[in-house]
Formats: structure tokens, C-alpha cells, sequence
């Protein structure tokens, strides 16, 4: 079953035709995956499916009675507490909540039965869920969202998208304000999702483990590959070989067609032979080049050798005004080192990255650096401490005061910053193309040490890619923090894990750590679990007494639902145009007889529903 059908759609903005003619086709339950250069219209094309841009041609259907959530581009405020914030998320629950208030016996029948269907009782602990999965404890939920920054309410808005439970979930890089223990949370969630999904990310992690197809879009039109995105990847590359093959072949024949036509065009002997030349080589196909553009590549500048350890911690506390978040730890960083650092939020990961850049000094303990050690740091608020109005190279010129404009040029080249792009001022600069910037200003002195944290939120598929080659031809020792467990994979060779104050290395890889999460999990679900066994203990025994009208009541509704289900079936057959072909009038006649009788069944259920529970009334 289609559930949302893009025909023909374009779409121009600011003067540049984003979709040319683009189709695509989401069906119930798939999840697919949304790629594309920066810049090639992927969040565009969520904003017209949300209906918060229009088309200039073209049509987006999206199935009848559809439910369909995105994230808020805003990030929620208020005195409400996060969970309360969440179960605003579902408006149909809290509608008819409302409604179960005033309604009359017949509809309030109704009410009840669909608050079932959704889940309605189950709501809270849902949300919960969510909340837990995307770094939010018990007693961060019942806060206020207002006493939040704005990267934590971004998740509560994600985890509003998510509580919507809807048919259809438009997910713009919904891992951007996440760290590596949600990002991975959020894989699974979406991985058993029942609905349907387009999601935009540069996070292969996730686009290999959670989706099911991989649409690409590009110069205006939209392909779609079954499987994740390393299949989507051989396919292509399969395709482009097979391009670049029959380009090189079409190329040779032209080349042997042409040579024919120089040298007999004017000879009248071969003129005729000529002329059909000529015209065979207007029939040969054009073969675009590989669609691939310019390839991203990254370099970073050979440091010099320095004797290990380069840099030691013994028993230090790290921490602000006197007041520790890390405490005794004791750890040592040699040249040829690759760490990755484990933790939620706010365990104090970026912390432990300032110690190491020099940015804070301990509050106790000993730190011991090489004489020689250079340590190179990027971090993604450093993109505000950038001039708007300045551009690439005047940053690096003031950065290098000895080096010559060539040398400040080939450094910013190392990163992809071409000539016009060094030119251009820093406010018209894409988030990618400041990451780069900060990426050659941090390692513009070739350091020994390179500290990362988060470089890769605002880089595209193809650069993180490229970051993750340099980084694997760097001969200098990496720390790396990241919510990107593609990157972690295949750049850390170490893990240390920053929890319960301190900081220790980490003896596993990221599937074992996957599986400590999991393990971590338990206790709490089992816990909550028992609550709620308890609880349904008290109910039944609440029960017990009214027990015979409480069965009337339940036989009632069940049989009206099933009445409803066989109507609605019923219904839909009468509306199928194909039912009233010739030959076919028994079938229709048979339906509307069924059909009258179901509306007299349900009639009657109705009311030994309604006796059956004034009856309970009556009884509490």
C-alpha cells in the first residue's frame, strides 16, 4: 500500500531548481533513507511532504487519514515537565481524553475504544521510554523544559516526533543534538519501528542499520536503491564503472568515426560514405561522465616525532571553580594512539578535552606533556568564536603571522577550501564548509595531539568519509568525541569511558559496549515491570466483586468491535469501483444485506454496553 506518492515534483528556491520532475514512492511500514550532497534539497523536499513549502509542479499525495510526524525546527520552552511536553506530541489522545469528560454513553463507547486502540494507558510509560533512550533520567523528565539549553530540548522535540507513533516520520539529521549512547538507542528505535520513515542523515551507522532503502537525491531527481547504505554504495559504484565503461567504448568508436569523416569529408569519391558517418555519429549515445563531482579529500600536516608518552595524567581532577566533575584519573596518550571517548553527555567527555588542550588546568593531581607537545582542538562552538565578515584566509593569515599566502592557501586546500571558498566570508560559509575551516585551524601547526569533538556534525556523507581517510594516514595520536559510531569503528583503536565521575579504559569494543547499555537497561525495566504488575494485582482485586457486569460489559464492546472491523471492511469493498462490473450484482446486494444487519447488531450490543455500565456506576 502506497503511503506517499511524489509525481513530477519541482521545486525552485532562490533562483536554483532544487527537484526537477522528482518521484518517489514510500510504502506503509518501509524506511528510507534520504542522501544527497549538501545543499541538493533533502530537508526542502521533508518541508513540502509536511506541507510547509509548496510545489512549482508536480504532486506529493500522502495516503488518506495518514498520520504524519516531524520534528519542530524549534525547540520546545515552557514551565511543562519534559514528559508532559512529550504526550502533547499525540493531540488525538489528548483530544479524546477530553472528550471522555463530557461525552454521551453511545459516543463515549467510542472514545474508550479508540484510547485502547492507541495505546492511551500505556502513554506515559511510553513516553518515558523515549525520554530514557535519548539521555533523560526519571528525574530529569518531571523538570521543566525551560531549565534545559537548547540542544537538550532539541531531544525532547525528537522525542515528541517519535511518541506521535505515526504512520509516517520525517526525520531531518535527527542525530546532530545527540551523543553516541542516543545516537545508538535511536538506531534500534527506528530499526523496529512499525511506520514508515524518510530520514536525512550523514550518519552511515545509521543508515545501514535502521533503513531499508536509500533514495538519492541529486541534480533534481530521486533514485531509490533497496538496502543500506554500503549497498547502495556498491550498487553505485557498480553503475559508475559500468558508465565509465561504456563512455570510454562510445568515445573510441566516435574517436574511429570522426577520424573517417576528417579525412574523406571533401573527397567526392567518399562523400556519400561521409554524410553516413556524420549521421551514425549523431546517433551515438551521450553518456554523462560519473556522477560523481570533484571527490572530497583531507589532509592533515606530518607532525614530528616527540618520545612517549606525549601526555600523562596521574590521579588529576578536572573540573570548574574549584568544584571536580572528573575525579582521579590516571591515564597516558602516546603519539600512536586512536581513543574514542564512551559516555553520555554531560559525564564530562568535553571536559576531559579541555584539560588536554591546555583550555583548563587541573584542580589536583599531576599532568605531565612532552617539552615539544603540540595539540591541535577542534570543537564545534568555536565556529561562534569565528568573524562573520572575515574570510578563510584572513583567519588562517592571522593564525600563520610567518607563513606566505601560498602556504596559508595550501593549508586551507588541505581541507577542501578551494580559491573562491577562501574567499568567501565566513557568514556565507554552509556548516560544512566552517567545520573545515576549524579543521585546518586546529592543525595548522602539525600537532602531535589531535582532539576532536564532534567534527563531523555538519559534514556530509562524502567529507565524513574523507575525514575518516586523513585520520588514518595522520601520524599523530587522536581523541576523538563523537556521536558517530561509524567513525568510532573505524578510527579508535582504544575506548575510554567517561562515567560515575572519573575516566577508565574501556576493555571491548563498541559491540560490547552496545551490549552493556542493554545490560544497564535491565534492572530499570524489570523494575518497572514489577510496579506494574503490582498494579494490575490491586485493579483485578478492585474488580473482583463486579466481575460478572464488568464480562457483560467487555463481551459487549469486544463483539462491537468486531462488528465495527467487518463494517469498515465492508464499507471499503462498496467503495472499490471494481465491485459494480457486469456480473457482479449478487456480491453487491449480498454486502448492503450484511451491512444493514451489522448496524442492527452493533445497535443492540450498544445497549447492553451502556446498561452493563450504568449498572457498574450505580455499583462504585
Amino acid at each position: 500500500m502506497s503511503l506517499l506518492v511524489i509525481s513530477d515534483a519541482s521545486i525552485r528556491l532562490g533562483g536554483r531548481l532544487l527537484l526537477d520532475g522528482a518521484d518517489l514512492t514510500v510504502d506503509a511500514g518501509r524506511r528510507i533513507g534520504l542522501v544527497g550532497r549538501n545543499g541538493a534539497g533533502k530537508s526542502t523536499l521533508l518541508k513540502a511532504i509536511a506541507g510547509e513549502m509548496p510545489l512549482d509542479g508536480g504532486e506529493i499525495r500522502l495516503a488518506s487519514r495518514a498520520r504524519l510526524a516531524t520534528v519542530r525546527q524549534e525547540a520546545p520552552e515552557g514551565p511543562a515537565s519534559l514528559l508532559d511536553t512529550v504526550l502533547e506530541g499525540d493531540p488525538e489522545r489528548l483530544a479524546l481524553l477530553a472528550e471522555a469528560e463530557t461525552a454521551d454513553p453511545h459516543r463515549l463507547a467510542e472514545v474508550h475504544e479508540r484510547l485502547r486502540a492507541i495505546g492511551a494507558d500505556s502513554a506515559p510509560a511510553r513516553a518515558a521510554t523515549i525520554l530514557a533512550g535519548l539521555g533523560f533520567d526519571e528525574a530529569a523528565q518531571a523538570r521543566p523544559v525551560a531549565e534545559f539549553s537548547g540542544g537538550w530540548r532539541m531531544r525532547v522535540a525528537l522525542a515528541t516526533a517519535l511518541f506521535a507513533n505515526p504512520d509516517l516520520l520525517l526525520l531531518d539529521e535527527p542525530t546532530n543534538h545527540l551523543d553516541l549512547e542516543a545516537t545508538m538507542w535511536l538506531e534500534g528505535w527506528l530499526a523496529r519501528f512499525p511506520g514508515a520513515a524518510l530520514v536525512v542523515s550523514h550518519d552511515r551507522g545509521l543508515l545501514d542499520r535502521a533503513v531499508e532503502a536509500i533514495a538519492h537525491l541529486d541534480k533534481g531527481k530521486i533514485s531509490l536503491t533497496p538496502g543500506g547504505f554500503d549497498e547502495f554504495v556498491r550498487i553505485r559504484t557498480e553503475r559508475a564503472m559500468q558508465q565509465t565503461r561504456a563512455a570510454e567504448r562510445i568515445a573510441v568508436e566516435r574517436a574511429h568515426i570522426q577520424s573517417f569523416i576528417d579525412r574523406f569529408r571533401y573527397k567526392a569519391s567518399k562523400a556519400r560514405q561521409a554524410q553516413a558517418r556524420i549521421k551514425a555519429l549523431e546517433r551515438l549515445p551521450q553518456i554523462d561522465s560519473v556522477i560523481e563531482d570533484t571527490p572530497t579529500r583531507f589532509a592533515f600536516p606530518e607532525p614530528a616525532r616527540i618520545a612517549p608518552p606525549i601526555l600523562a595524567l596521574d590521579r588529576v581532577s578536572i573540573g570548574y571553580d574549584g568544584t571536580p566533575v572528573l575525579r582521579n584519573v590516571s591515564l597516558t596518550v602516546d603519539m600512536d594512539d586512536r581513543i574514542a571517548l564512551l559516555g553520555a553527555n554531560g559525564n564530562g567527555k568535553s571536559t576531559l578535552a579541555k584539560l588536554l588542550a591546555g583550555r583548563l588546568e587541573p584542580l589536583s593531581g599531576e599532568m605531565r606533556r612532552g617539552p615539544k607537545l603540540k595539540v591541535g582542538y577542534f570543537a564545534q562552538h568555536q565556529a561562534e568564536e569565528l568573524v562573520m565578515d572575515e574570510n578563510p584566509i584572513d583567519h588562517m593569515a592571522r593564525a600563520l603571522p610567518r607563513a606566505t599566502p601560498p602556504q596559508v592557501r595550501a593549508q586551507l586546500a588541505r581541507f577542501g577550501l578551494d580559491a573562491d571558498r577562501a574567499e568567501t566570508p565566513v557568514a556565507n560559509l554552509s556548516g560544512g564548509e566552517k567545520a573545515r575551516l576549524l579543521l585546518a585551524l586546529a592543525t595548522r601547526d602539525a600537532p602531535q595531539l589531535l582532539l576532536l569533538d564532534e567534527p563531523t556534525n555538519h559534514l556530509d556523507i562524502d567529507a565524513r568519509e574523507a575525514l575518516v581517510k586523513a585520520l588514518a594516514d595522520f601520524q599523530g595520536a587522536v581523541l576523538l568525541i563523537t556521536h558517530d559510531p561509524h567513525l568510532v569503528e573505524l578510527v579508535a583503536d582504544r575506548l575510554w569511558l567517561v562515567a560515575d565521575g572519573t575516566v577508565r579504559n574501556f576493555d571491548g569494543d563498541l559491540d560490547d559496549y552496545r551490549a552493556l547499555l542493554v545490560e544497564r537497561a535491565r534492572p530499570a525495566a524489570k523494575a518497572d515491570t514489577s510496579n506494574r504488575r503490582d498494579d494490575r494485582r490491586e485493579r483485578a482485586e478492585a474488580r473482583a466483586a463486579l466481575a460478572p457486569l464488568r464480562k457483560q460489559a467487555k463481551d459487549a464492546e469486544a463483539l462491537i468491535a468486531r462488528l465495527t472491523a467487518e463494517r469498515a471492511k465492508i464499507e471499503a469493498k462498496l467503495a472499490d469501483p471494481a465491485l459494480y462490473a457486469p456480473g457482479r450484482a449478487a456480491e453487491v446486494t449480498a454486502a448492503n444485506t450484511r451491512l444493514a444487519a451489522i448496524k442492527r447488531e452493533a445497535a443492540a450490543a450498544e445497549e447492553v454496553w451502556l446498561a452493563a455500565e450504568e449498572a457498574l456506576e450505580a455499583a462504585s
